[in-house]
């Protein structure tokens, strides 16, 4: 096991761990931070998707090694202030179902808004995408564009 120094939602978290433990499960047995979450496990659904210096990334394929320095953000560090205008739009357009994978479909809509800021429909696609077993597809477009305003 090492020591690493990570940078999670704006604060030095030191975690003793094997280096190729995933950050899924540094962030949630370590951290305490559950609401990334488990999905599948081989980075094609997204429910774990976190910022990583800004990027949406899955983080059940991210190795706490590569993740030394970098910053990290959760949904529970996303709005800074309150809830980030994605949050208020998923409230608003009543997105979630399940639920299940609403912090990384989140986590990834934040990103493309942090990256382009009036996105249009192909560039929603190309980035989102996470799975959403419920289907609210078409709430969730409705939801980006209404945060983009």
């Amino acid at each position: 096991m090492s020591p690493f120094v990570l940078h999670v939602n704006g604060k030095p978290h030191q975690v003793d761990v094997e280096p190729d433990t995933p950050m899924l499960w540094v962030l949630r047995e370590k951290l305490g931070l559950t609401g990334t979450k488990f999905g599948c496990g081989i980075g094609v659904c997204g429910a774990c998707t976190i910022h990583f210096n800004g990027a949406a990334l899955r983080s059940c394929m991210l190795p706490v090694a590569a993740a030394s320095g970098a910053s990290i953000t959760t949904i529970e560090g996303l709005g800074t202030n309150g809830l980030h205008p994605v949050q208020k739009a998923w409230v608003e357009m009543q997105v979630p179902q399940c639920g299940y994978c609403q912090s990384g479909m989140i986590m990834a809509a934040a990103a493309l808004l942090a990256g382009t800021s009036q996105p249009n429909e192909a560039d929603i696609e190309s980035a989102i995408t996470n799975i959403c077993r419920c289907g609210t597809y078409n709430r969730i477009r409705q939801a980006i564009v209404l945060a983009a305003k």
